[in-house]
Protein backbone atom coordinates (compact mmCIF):
# COMPACT_ATOMS: atom_id res chain seq x y z
CA UNK A 1 0.00 0.00 0.00
CA UNK A 2 1.25 3.49 -1.02
CA UNK A 3 0.98 6.65 1.31
CA UNK A 4 0.75 9.86 -0.98
CA UNK A 5 3.29 11.83 0.96
CA UNK A 6 2.42 15.35 0.30
CA UNK A 7 6.24 16.57 0.41
CA UNK A 8 7.83 13.18 -0.59
CA UNK A 9 5.34 11.98 -3.06
CA UNK A 10 4.60 7.85 -2.83
CA UNK A 11 5.69 6.12 0.05
CA UNK A 12 5.06 2.10 1.10
CA UNK A 13 3.17 2.20 4.20
CA UNK A 14 5.46 -0.14 5.91
CA UNK A 15 7.26 3.17 6.70
CA UNK A 16 4.82 4.44 8.98
CA UNK A 17 2.42 3.91 12.12
CA UNK A 18 -0.78 3.74 12.40
CA UNK A 19 -2.06 5.35 14.88
CA UNK A 20 -5.81 5.69 15.21
CA UNK A 21 -8.50 8.53 14.23
CA UNK A 22 -8.18 11.99 13.16
CA UNK A 23 -10.60 13.46 15.42
CA UNK A 24 -7.84 12.84 18.36
CA UNK A 25 -6.72 16.03 16.50
CA UNK A 26 -9.47 17.72 18.70
CA UNK A 27 -8.82 17.42 21.89
CA UNK A 28 -11.71 18.70 24.07
CA UNK A 29 -11.22 21.63 26.07
CA UNK A 30 -10.10 20.94 29.99
CA UNK A 31 -11.94 23.78 30.80
CA UNK A 32 -15.16 23.52 28.98
CA UNK A 33 -18.43 22.04 30.23
CA UNK A 34 -18.73 18.92 30.80
CA UNK A 35 -15.04 18.45 30.38
CA UNK A 36 -14.64 14.95 32.03
CA UNK A 37 -17.16 13.49 30.62
CA UNK A 38 -15.86 14.75 27.46
CA UNK A 39 -11.84 13.49 27.88
CA UNK A 40 -13.56 10.06 29.20
CA UNK A 41 -15.00 9.89 25.42
CA UNK A 42 -12.01 11.38 23.96
CA UNK A 43 -9.64 8.45 25.46
CA UNK A 44 -11.51 5.65 25.15
CA UNK A 45 -14.37 6.00 22.78
CA UNK A 46 -13.02 4.85 19.55
CA UNK A 47 -15.39 4.73 16.06
CA UNK A 48 -14.36 1.61 13.86
CA UNK A 49 -16.07 2.52 10.39
CA UNK A 50 -16.34 0.14 7.25
CA UNK A 51 -15.62 2.71 4.39
CA UNK A 52 -13.96 5.87 3.83
CA UNK A 53 -12.29 7.42 7.27
CA UNK A 54 -9.56 10.06 8.25
CA UNK A 55 -6.80 8.39 10.07
CA UNK A 56 -3.39 9.51 11.65
CA UNK A 57 -0.44 8.08 10.62
CA UNK A 58 3.43 8.30 11.69
CA UNK A 59 6.12 8.56 9.55
CA UNK A 60 8.45 6.49 11.54
CA UNK A 61 10.99 5.72 9.27
CA UNK A 62 11.26 8.46 6.98
CA UNK A 63 10.82 12.30 8.09
CA UNK A 64 8.93 11.51 11.24
CA UNK A 65 6.28 13.61 9.97
CA UNK A 66 2.37 13.35 11.18
CA UNK A 67 -0.09 12.51 8.45
CA UNK A 68 -4.30 12.83 8.62
CA UNK A 69 -4.59 10.08 5.64
CA UNK A 70 -8.09 9.35 3.98
CA UNK A 71 -8.19 5.60 3.06
CA UNK A 72 -11.47 3.37 2.40
CA UNK A 73 -10.99 0.45 5.55
CA UNK A 74 -12.86 -1.81 3.04
CA UNK A 75 -10.67 -1.66 0.68
CA UNK A 76 -7.74 -0.31 1.60
CA UNK A 77 -7.43 2.49 -0.64
CA UNK A 78 -5.76 6.17 -0.61
CA UNK A 79 -7.62 8.73 -1.27
CA UNK A 80 -5.54 11.32 0.02
CA UNK A 81 -2.87 12.39 2.76
CA UNK A 82 -2.36 15.58 4.16
CA UNK A 83 0.01 17.11 7.05
CA UNK A 84 -1.66 16.31 10.18
CA UNK A 85 -0.33 20.07 11.08
CA UNK A 86 -2.23 21.63 8.66
CA UNK A 87 -4.87 19.90 9.30
CA UNK A 88 -4.79 21.25 13.37
CA UNK A 89 -4.38 24.49 12.18
CA UNK A 90 -7.43 24.71 9.81
CA UNK A 91 -9.41 23.87 12.82
CA UNK A 92 -8.35 26.76 14.72
CA UNK A 93 -10.66 29.47 15.65
CA UNK A 94 -10.55 32.54 12.97
CA UNK A 95 -8.20 30.24 10.16
CA UNK A 96 -8.58 30.61 6.56
CA UNK A 97 -10.91 28.34 4.77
Amino acid sequence: MLIPHPLLGPRDAREFTYLGDASLLARPDPDGDNALASFQDYVFLRDNPAGVHRELWFHEQGDRSWLVVTRNTVTHEILGAELAGDVALARLPGAAT
